[in-house]
This record gives C-alpha cells, sequence and structure tokens, in this order.
C-alpha cells in the first residue's frame, strides 16, 4: 500500500494511526508543505487520483481512494482485525456518524482559527471570527462531554470516532481552544486516546512538522 500524506494533515492523519492500529505496512509518500504556498503546487499523483486534488490519497494494487472517511471504511472491510468499527449496525452506524461530525461538524470551526490564527498574524486577524470559532468549539465540547458520560472510549471500544475526535481537538487546543475545568470526562477519554502508541507517534510527527512549518 501506498499512502500520499500531508506532514499537517489532520484527515490524513486519521489514516496513519489507523495503518498503525491494525499493523499494516504502507509506503508514505510526503507531499510538500509550506505555511506560504500550503499543498501548491499539487502533486501530480493526487491530481490524478483525487479531483479535488488532495490528500490522503490511498492505493493498494489496483485500488486508489480518496478521503479519509473512505478509506477508513475500506481498511476496515479489508483488514477488519483489529477492528475500528463495532461489530452490531447500529452501534456502527452511530461511530460513522461520529466519525462524520469530527469532520463536518468540529473541523470547520477548527478551521477558521486555521485561517486566523496559523495563516495570519497580528493585526490581520479577525478578532470577532476567532471569538466566535472557540465559543462554538467549547459548546461542541459540552455537548461530547455529556455524549461521552462514564463509558472510556465514543463507541463502547477504541474506534476511528476516538481517532478523529481526538486529532481534531489536539488541532482545537494548539490553537488556543484545550479541554477545560468543564470537561473532565473528555479530558480522560482525551488521556486515555493520546497514550495509545499510535496516537503519540501522530503526535510527535505532527509537532516535529508543525516546527518546521513555523520555523
Amino acid at each position: 500500500m501506498k499512502l500520499y500524506s500531508g506532514p499537517l494533515s489532520l484527515f490524513t492523519a486519521k489514516v496513519r494511526v489507523a495503518l498503525d492500529e491494525k499493523r499494516l505496512a504502507c509506503e508514505l509518500v510526503s507531499v510538500p508543505f509550506s505555511r506560504a504556498g500550503g499543498y501548491q503546487p499539487k502533486h501530480p499523483d493526487v491530481l490524478a487520483i483525487n479531483p479535488k486534488g488532495q490528500v490522503p490519497v490511498l492505493v493498494d494494487g489496483p485500488v486508489a481512494l480518496y478521503d479519509s472517511t473512505i478509506i477508513l471504511e475500506y481498511l476496515e472491510d479489508r483488514h477488519p482485525e483489529p477492528p475500528l468499527y463495532p461489530r452490531d449496525v447500529a452501534e456502527r452506524a452511530r461511530c460513522r456518524q461520529l466519525e462524520a461530525a469530527a469532520d463536518e461538524i468540529l473541523f470547520p470551526l477548527v478551521f477558521e482559527l486555521i485561517s486566523e490564527v496559523f495563516y495570519k498574524a497580528g493585526d490581520a486577524r479577525d478578532a470577532q471570527r476567532i471569538a466566535g470559532a472557540r465559543a462554538a468549539i467549547g459548546a461542541h465540547y459540552d455537548g461530547l462531554e455529556q455524549r461521552l458520560g462514564d463509558r472510556p472510549w465514543l463507541c463502547g471500544e477504541f474506534s476511528v470516532a476516538d481517532i478523529g475526535y481526538a486529532l481534531t481537538i489536539t488541532f482545537a487546543a494548539n490553537l488556543g481552544v484545550p479541554l477545560g475545568d468543564a470537561h473532565p470526562r473528555l479530558q480522560a477519554w482525551y488521556g486515555r486516546v493520546i497514550a495509545r502508541p499510535s496516537v503519540t507517534k501522530e503526535l510527535t510527527g505532527l509537532a516535529g512538522a508543525m516546527e518546521r512549518a513555523t520555523a
């Protein structure tokens, strides 16, 4: 297998963690990134496979896929052990919904901060946009705290929902919205997630990539 992977791409980070959890060997092709130019120019292989021109892109023999959610589902179908989705059909659907919520509800709020905090400095930043995004992220944490309850993981056992949410929350924390005192269950859950070797490895790599991008 070959994974076209961005050094600061949350979505490729999800796939890298899943590959490590499933102990699958994979050739990583790092797509060049800079703070000034982003992923421009686009990698030609990525453009040839993904009409959106985005990473991650996974190539497994004759199969070429893009979109982290589709890739995660493919890996589970192709390599079901150890599982990263519940076995029960209804619980699996809820897990997919949570993974999608991390991508489609929480991450757009985090991207507001990426746009204003990571790519801009000083007076160029929109303080109102930043404050609105931080408030909305905090409200999302509140809802997730209630949903988690006393369970150790979001979907019974460790799953793609935990991977997606933990990585998105890590990005949010690095941009000024960490989990706070109002979220003790989430803090304990987050500690469990980042203690997994696959996630520890990924966060170390992301930290190094961030240092290089901001140097």
